[in-house]
């Protein structure tokens, strides 16, 4: 478990983290998520003693991260693939992790073989694509089989086997009771793994809740209608007290109506349905409608060169 009380991060004026207060729990994976510039790169950072508070306070299970005796036992971390010393093999570089951790030699075999590195064990990491040193970073958070997993943006250079792959993996260590938390701005590939968010934006939490709630809090719910026969549905609808959005393109929409109601209206009327579908915004929708006032750096559609005024033929033509 990841507990932070009032986790406040300021660099001169600029506040970073602003009282950040939340728990992961285990068993579930929760996904963390904000804009660029929100304060996620920090907070975990706090979470590993690699940056001190200037407020508040963060424990792992309990205690200090720079209190456990061999921290790569209690909680394992990817935060940056490419933190490892280019001139080491993959095996000699988790073997050094092992060793200043209290880790046994064949727990480097096991999680080579774990993320799919076993035949590349003795080249050096330098030579890795981006992909391959993802691999080895996430060998190096499961090396200590610990309880707590953290990981920034895992699926960073992964082809879409090694997407699948670490998807799955971090369902099967949340089922067997581990806390993982993950940081990502693949919002795709969040709603698939998560189950928990957490969300903050210019430093402050937003939202602190499961994925469900998360997207039916922030985002539009409808019923999608489509009939030859949309006159008289109209009529019905109506008549039925339920509120109807026309979009003008021959489709019905009713805000929080439900499908089953409506299909049932539809039939006692024999009115010809050929749409009638629930409607949810993705995840993506429902954090940009949340964190749309915390966004700090905007971009702009590039305005086009406008061309020089055409001259009339011959026009610049000074002859006689």
């Amino acid at each position: 478990m990841i507990e932070l009380e009032g986790l406040t991060k300021r660099y001169g004026e600029k506040v970073a983290v602003n009282n950040l207060t939340f728990t992961v729990r285990p068993g579930i994976v929760t996904g963390f998520l904000g804009p660029n510039g929100a304060g996620k790169s920090t907070t975990m950072r706090m979470m590993l003693g690699l940056d001190r508070p200037t407020a508040g306070d963060v424990r792992i299970d309990g205690q200090h991260y720079d209190r456990l005796k061999d921290p790569l036992k209690y909680i394992g971390a990817l935060l940056d693939a490419k933190a490892m010393h280019g001139g080491r093999s993959a095996f000699n570089h988790l073997l050094c992790l092992a060793q200043s951790n209290g880790i046994p030699r064949k727990r480097v075999d096991e999680v080579l073989d774990t993320v799919g590195l076993t035949a590349v064990a003795k080249k050096k990491a330098k030579g890795f694509s981006l992909g391959m040193g993802q691999r080895l970073g996430i060998a190096g958070a499961l090396l200590g089989d610990p309880r707590i997993l953290m990981f920034d943006e895992p699926v960073n250079g992964l082809d879409p086997e090694g997407i699948h792959w670490i998807r799955n993996l971090m369902k099967s260590l949340a089922a067997q009771g581990r806390t993982v938390f993950v940081s990502s701005h693949l919002m795709s590939e969040m709603a698939l793994t998560a189950d928990h968010l957490v969300v903050i934006g210019q430093g402050r939490l937003l939202a602190d809740t499961s994925m469900a709630e998360f997207i039916e809090q922030n985002s539009r719910s409808y019923v999608r209608i489509r009939s030859p026969q949309r006159e008289r549905l109209l009529d019905v609808l109506h008549g039925a007290g339920i509120t109807v959005v026309e979009t003008g393109n021959g489709t019905l929409e009713v805000d929080g109506g439900k499908p089953e109601h409506i299909g049932e209206l539809a039939a006692q009327h024999q009115i010809v349905l050929h749409e009638l579908s629930p409607q949810q915004a993705s995840l993506e929708e429902a954090f940009m409608q949340l964190t749309a006032e915390s966004v700090e750096y905007h971009a702009h559609a590039e305005t086009p060169v406008a061309a020089a005024p055409r001259q009339p033929w011959g026009a610049d033509w000074k002859g006689n």
